[in-house]
This record gives C-alpha cells, sequence and structure tokens, in this order.
C-alpha cells in the first residue's frame, strides 16, 4: 500500500480530499502545515507528497526546499496544490523541482490521475527512452529526481568533437561517460604490431567508455570520431551515485546498456568462427541496418580494422560480392547492400 502525506491548511479540503486517497486504497498522513508536513515526513517516509503552496508557518516552497536538502526526503514524488494559477507561481515550483501542479479546485479524476502518473513514472523508469529524440534529457532529468542525483544533469552541455579526433586513448584513466549526440565514434585497440582492430561502432543515441568506468580499470581501447561528432560528458561519480543510488535507475540504464555487450560479443564470436566472406557479409548488414539512407559510408582500412582482416583481402570480397550483384559500390567509396536477405541466408 503507498503512502500519502497531504499539507493543506483548509480542514474541509484536507479531510475530502484524505477521504477520497483512502477510498482509492492509499495510506494518507494528513497535516494542516508545512512544518507540522515536515516533521511528518521524517517519521514515516511517504510515497508522495501532495502540498498546499500558500500556508501558515512553512508554506509549500519552504516544505519542497527541506526535502531537496534532506538525503532522506529527497527524490519523493512533488505536486502542488494551488488556487493560483500565475505563471510566476508555476514557474518557481518547478525551478524548486515539483512533479506536477493542481489548481483548486480540481476533479477526483485528476488528482487521482496525477497520483497514479507519479507513482508509475518514479517506481520504474520508462524502458522506451529514444535517446536520439533528446531522451537523453529526459533520463537523466528521472534519474537525477529518482535517485537524488541534483547534479546529473546539471551541465548536459554539448561538446563539438572534428572528424578522426581522439575522444580518449587506450591506457587513460577514465573520468567520465560518453553520450554520443550526433556523429559517428568508433572505438580501436592495436596490436603489438599496430595493426587496429575496431571493437565497437556508436550512432547518435548511444552511450560508450562505460566498460572502464564500470571495471575501474583504464581504457582497454581508443575511441576516435569518424566524422564530425557532438559529445555529452556525464562526470564518473555521477555515472556510479547513478547505478548505486536505486536498483530501477541502474536497472534501466543497464538495459541501456546490454544491448551494446551483446553485440561485442556476437562480434568477436563471429571473428573467431566465420571465415571472412561470412565476416565481411555479417559487417555490411549490420551497418546496412544502422544507416537511414541505406548507404555505408566507412573507409575500407575501417572496414577491415572493423572484420579483423587485411584491407586487400576485404576488397577482393566486396569485388566477389559485387559480382555477384549482392552490393553496389557507389562514388565515393560508399557501398549499399542490395541483397540483404541473400548476404543473410549465404551460408559461406
Amino acid at each position: 500500500m503507498k503512502t500519502i502525506l497531504l499539507i493543506e491548511d483548509n480542514d474541509e479540503i484536507r479531510d475530502n480530499t484524505a477521504e477520497i486517497l483512502e477510498l482509492t486504497g492509499y495510506r494518507v498522513f494528513t497535516a494542516e502545515n508545512g512544518k507540522i508536513g515536515v516533521e511528518k515526513a521524517l517519521e514515516t517516509r511517504p510515497d508522495l507528497v501532495i502540498c498546499d503552496i500558500m500556508m501558515p508557518v512553512l508554506d509549500g516552497y519552504g516544505v519542497l526546499h527541506i526535502f531537496n536538502k534532506n538525503p532522506n526526503l529527497a527524490g519523493i514524488p512533488f505536486i502542488f496544490l494551488t488556487a493560483k494559477t500565475e505563471r510566476t507561481d508555476f514557474r518557481k515550483g518547478m525551478e524548486l523541482g515539483a512533479d506536477d501542479y493542481l489548481t483548486k479546485p480540481f476533479e477526483e479524476s485528476e488528482l487521482l490521475s496525477a497520483i497514479e502518473g507519479r507513482l508509475n513514472r518514479f517506481n520504474q523508469l520508462k524502458p522506451d527512452y529514444d535517446l536520439q529524440q533528446d531522451g537523453l534529457d529526459q533520463f537523466l532529468h528521472d534519474a537525477k529526481r529518482v535517485g537524488n542525483l541534483q547534479s546529473l544533469s546539471a551541465d548536459r552541455k554539448s561538446h563539438a568533437v572534428r572528424k578522426k579526433q581522439y575522444v580518449y586513448s587506450e591506457g587513460d584513466e577514465p573520468t567520465r561517460l560518453y553520450f554520443l549526440k550526433s556523429g559517428k565514434i568508433k572505438t580501436v585497440r592495436a596490436n603489438a604490431d599496430g595493426k587496429e582492430l575496431i571493437t565497437g561502432l556508436y550512432n547518435p543515441g548511444d552511450f560508450f567508455g562505460y566498460f572502464s568506468l564500470l571495471d575501474t580499470s583504464n581504457y582497454t581501447d581508443s575511441a576516435v570520431t569518424l566524422e564530425d561528432s557532438e559529445l555529452i560528458y556525464i562526470p564518473q561519480d555521477d555515472f556510479r551515485q547513478l547505478l548505486l543510488s536505486n536498483p530501477e535507475v541502474s536497472g534501466q540504464f543497464i538495459k541501456l546498456l546490454a544491448g551494446q555487450a551483446v553485440e561485442r560479443e556476437t562480434q568477436l564470436l563471429g571473428m573467431a568462427y566465420n571465415s571472412l566472406r561470412r565476416r565481411v557479409a555479417d559487417a555490411l548488414l549490420r551497418l546496412h541496418e544502422q544507416q537511414s539512407d541505406g548507404v555505408i559510408q566507412f573507409t575500407r582500412d575501417d572496414l577491415a580494422a572493423m572484420i579483423g582482416t587485411a584491407t586487400e583481402s576485404l576488397i577482393r570480397t566486396l569485388s566477389e560480392f559485387k559480382q555477384d550483384g549482392l552490393i553496389e559500390v557507389i562514388p565515393m567509396g560508399g557501398i549499399r547492400v542490395l541483397q540483404p536477405e541473400k548476404l543473410r541466408r549465404a551460408n559461406w
């Protein structure tokens, strides 16, 4: 049973609202002013707070300020009740971190819908953040509220990095998590002879550089921009707080990262056991699915490094695919897959 703290100085509104909530199945604590409300919250941590703004002793803004500053109360979903509709009141409340507003008088359905929405959102973060369409901002905002990470999204400025620049190098100590807002990134690892192997490719909406942060070790590969890119930096301490502060937050973040780990394992297994033609076909199919226009724009050296072969061997295999009508080589070195299903089904 979820616990709701209702802070309201109007006796009639407080009693009627509490009755509605109890009939709906919530456990309700009430307080007639902000000071008493804070005291009750410290005694029993509520799952959600509904708080009037204009009250004696301590107003709603003061209550929310105390909640934000107290580690035992911060991050609790907070809904304001107000009889005012001026924009300044809404703006001030949102700046302090309010999650929703209800303007008095309100319908019962409005109240219950707002409560259900806040509880659902904070009990489990959405699994479908669209990271390519500003979903990072939403994810970090929700994570900050759930996990009391006041600094997590405080600075999400984009950093421009030109093509062929190193983001970090093998052997560097990790200091942050990276989010790719636009552009393309490759991670590469060099062997003793200096030959490079591409260990990962990242597109807009991807996180990268997290393995070393999780392992608390230096980078085992280097990250290089394949084209002009925009990056968002998330400090190491904030990333660790994000994972440790709340099981729901860490669970959702791990889901976002798991797919990339599986892809890397599949790539390494393929390199170990598949023929060269199969490896080239799989790489082309993977890149084909990632391109919105269907054109694969990678240098032959990069393709060879991704597959783990010599550039000459890659070029020879691409020529064979072209002769078989499976791919098309277009101007500026681009590749278009013409028969993806035939490439996928071929047993080489």
